[in-house]
C-alpha cells in the first residue's frame, strides 16, 4: 500500500527507456577530496532528505508486490490489488490508512512499455486514482473530480516513450519508470462492500503489447526471505551506506526531476551520479563519516517535519499548499512520506491532523475528548468527510467495536440544535452516544486525521477550519 502530465523535458528524452548511466545530463564529476567534516555533513544530510521518499516507496513496493497473485493490498507489479474490506488494527503496511474508502493499489513498472488501465463507470460513486512517481510526487489524479464518473481508459507511459496508443486512450507520462497508483473508492460502511467490489472487479491493467487480447497476467515471484514488516520501520533500520547504495540503484530507472539540478550538483560533490552505482567506502573519510551518521542525524528532523507541517489552526495542522506536488521542497516531501505516504493534492483531499487538544496538550488515551461541530459547520466536502484516529505508531488503534473512523457516511446522531459531537475516549460514552463514539487506544498517545474529499473552496482558501478538540467535562 508514482507522474507529471507535462511535455517531455530534455532530461526525459535523454533517459528514454534505458538507464541514465551514459546520459550527458548526469556526466560523472570529480568527488571533492577537500570537503571538511561540516561541508560533507551538510551535503550528505541534504541528499538523505531528498532520497528518503524514493527509498521508502521502493521498500513499500517490495513489501506490497511480494506475492504470486493479488491478495488484499498486495499484488505483483503491474497488477491491481483490491482491498475487499477496511484495514483493521493489524494493518501496518502504509501509515495512517483510512477506513472510509476501499483501496485499489497498482505498483507499476513501465520501463519496457506503457501500461493501459481501464476503469469502469462509477455510477455517481466518488472515486480517485492518485498517480505518483517514484519520488512520491503526484502527477495525475483521474477520477470523479477530474475525469467524471463514466468509464475511462488511460495509459501510463514512461519517461521519453515515443509510440502510438490505441484510439481513445489518454496517456499520462510518468517522470519515472516505476511508480504507484492508489485508488480510493467511496465506501459507506461494510454494507456497501458488494457494490464497491463490483467496481473493483472492472479495473484492468494490460501492457500495451497485449491490448486487445485475452491477457492473463503472469504469476509474481515470491521472496520468502523478504522482510515484510512496516516499511517505515525498515527504513529506520537501514544504515547510511546501504541507504545511499539503494538510492543510487533506484536512480538508474528513476531519474531526478528537471527541477532537481541543484540537488544533482550536490550529489556530484560526494561522487554520487544518477545512473551509476555508488560505493560509499570509496569516498573521502569526511563523506564516509557523514553517510554513516546520516540516519541518526536526519530521521528525527524528517519525523518532526511531519508533526509540525502546515499551519496550526485550533490544534490542527493543515496543509493547503506544497503537498502531493513538492517541487524542490525535499524536507516537506520527506515529512509527508514518513507520516502520510500517498497524501493527495489539496484540491483532491485535505488532511487536517491533530496531535494535541485545545489546550496544546498531547492527546492521552486515559482522558476523554469531544470534537464539536456547530449546526451547518461540518467539514465542507463535495464528496464526503471523515475523522480517523491513530495510535502512537500511526496505525489503527485496537478497540472493542472495531471502529477507526467517523464522518458524513456514518450514522451520526445530531444534537437537538442540529450540531454534532464526536466523543473520543477509551470507554464507551453510553448507549445514547455510541453512534458518535470514536474509540481511543488502550494506552499511550494518539492522533487524529480529518479527510475532506473534493473540498469546497472555503476549505482550500482557509476560510473554514476544523474546531478544536476539547477535553470532555463529564
Amino acid at each position: 500500500m508514482r507522474m507529471k502530465p507535462v511535455a517531455v523535458a530534455a532530461l526525459s528524452l535523454a533517459v528514454a527507456f534505458s538507464p541514465v548511466l551514459n546520459s550527458p545530463v548526469f556526466a560523472k564529476t570529480q568527488v571533492e577530496a577537500t570537503l571538511n567534516d561540516e561541508q560533507a555533513k551538510a551535503i550528505v544530510y541534504s541528499i538523505y532528505v531528498m532520497a528518503y521518499p524514493m527509498v521508502l516507496m521502493d521498500i513499500s513496493a517490495a513489501v506490497s508486490t511480494n506475492v504470486a497473485e493479488p491478495a488484499g493490498v498486495a499484488a505483483p507489479v503491474n497488477q491491481f490489488a483490491n482491498l475487499a474490506a477496511f484495514p483493521d488494527a493489524s494493518f501496518d503496511t502504509v501509515v495512517r490508512p483510512n477506513a472510509d474508502t476501499l483501496y485499489s493499489s497498482l505498483t507499476y513498472d513501465v520501463s519496457k512499455e506503457p501500461l493501459i488501465v481501464s476503469v469502469p463507470a462509477s455510477n455517481g460513486r466518488f472515486y480517485l486514482f492518485q498517480m505518483m512517481d517514484e519520488w512520491s510526487d503526484v502527477y495525475a489524479s483521474p477520477g470523479s473530480r477530474t475525469t467524471g464518473d463514466d468509464a475511462y481508459t488511460f495509459a501510463i507511459v514512461g519517461p521519453g516513450w515515443q509510440g502510438k496508443l490505441p484510439d481513445g486512450v489518454r496517456g499520462y507520462e510518468s517522470p519515472t519508470a516505476e511508480g504507484w497508483v492508489v485508488g480510493r473508492v467511496e465506501t459507506r460502511g461494510s454494507a456497501d462492500y458488494d457494490a464497491v467490489h463490483a467496481f473493483q472487479a472492472g479495473l484492468k491493467a494490460v501492457p500495451l503489447s497485449a491490448w486487445g487480447t485475452d491477457y492473463v497476467p503472469p504469476k509474481g515471484a515470491v521472496d520468502a526471505a523478504r522482510d515484510m514488516s512496516s516499511p517505515v520501520g525498515q527504513i529506520e533500520k537501514l544504515d547510511g551506506p546501504a541507504f545511499f547504495q539503494r538510492f543510487a540503484e533506484l536512480m538508474k530507472k528513476n531519474p531526478p526531476h528537471s527541477n532537481d539540478d541543484s540537488a544533482v550538483d550536490l550529489m556530484g560533490r560526494i561522487g554520487l551520479v544518477p545512473g551509476n552505482s555508488y560505493d560509499p567506502t570509496a569516498q573521502p573519510k569526511a563523506v564516509q563519516d557523514a553517510i554513516a551518521e546520516a540516519p541518526a542525524k536526519v530521521l528525527p528532523f524528517i519525523q518532526k517535519t511531519w508533526v509540525r507541517s502546515g499551519e496550526l489552526v485550533n490544534g490542527w495542522r493543515i496543509n493547503l499548499t506544497g503537498i502531493g506536488s513538492y517541487g524542490s521542497d525535499y524536507m516537506h516531501r520527506a515529512g509527508v512520506a514518513f507520516g502520510g505516504l500517498a497524501a493527495n493534492k489539496p484540491v483532491d483531499a485535505v488532511y487536517p491532523s491533530a496531535f494535541v487538544d485545545a489546550d496544546g496538550n498531547p492527546f492521552d488515551s486515559s482522558k476523554d475528548y469531544v470534537l464539536h461541530f456547530d449546526k451547518g459547520a461540518a467539514p465542507p466536502a463535495r464528496a464526503f468527510w471523515s475523522v480517523t484516529l491513530y495510535n502512537q505508531d500511526q496505525f489503527f488503534a485496537k478497540n472493542p467495536i472495531d471502529r477507526y473512523s467517523l464522518g458524513s457516511n456514518s450514522a451520526l446522531k445530531e444534537n437537538a440544535d442540529g450540531s454534532i459531537d464526536i466523543y473520543i475516549q477509551r470507554e464507551s460514552p453510553g448507549k445514547d452516544r455510541q453512534a458518535n463514539w470514536l474509540p481511543a487506544p488502550e494506552s499511550g498517545h494518539f492522533s487524529l486525521t480529518m479527510r475532506i474529499y473534493w473540498p469546497e473552496l472555503s476549505v482550500l482558501s482557509g476560510t473554514w477550519s476544523p474546531p478544536p478538540v476539547e477535553r470532555a467535562h463529564n
